[in-house]
C-alpha cells in the first residue's frame, strides 16, 4: 500500500488522507457555526439514531 503525502502551509509533510479529514472537519464546523447564527437545526446520526439537533448545541460537541 502506498501512502500519498501532502504538505501543509508550513511545509510539514502529512498524509493526504489526514489533510482531507482535517478539511472535512473544518467544513463541518463552519456549517454548524453558520447554521447556529441563523437558529437552524442540523440532521445528525448519534448512536445509530437520526435526529434534528439545534446547530448551537452541536457546536459544543465539535472540535475547534
Amino acid at each position: 500500500m502506498h501512502v500519498i503525502m501532502a504538505k501543509d502551509k508550513l511545509g510539514t509533510t502529512i498524509p493526504l488522507t489526514e489533510r482531507i479529514r482535517l478539511g472535512v472537519q473544518k467544513a463541518l464546523r463552519k456549517l454548524a457555526e453558520e447554521s447556529a447564527l441563523k437558529g437552524e437545526t442540523l440532521v445528525v446520526k448519534i448512536d445509530g439514531e437520526v435526529k434534528d439537533m439545534p446547530a448551537k448545541d452541536l457546536l459544543h460537541t465539535l472540535p475547534q
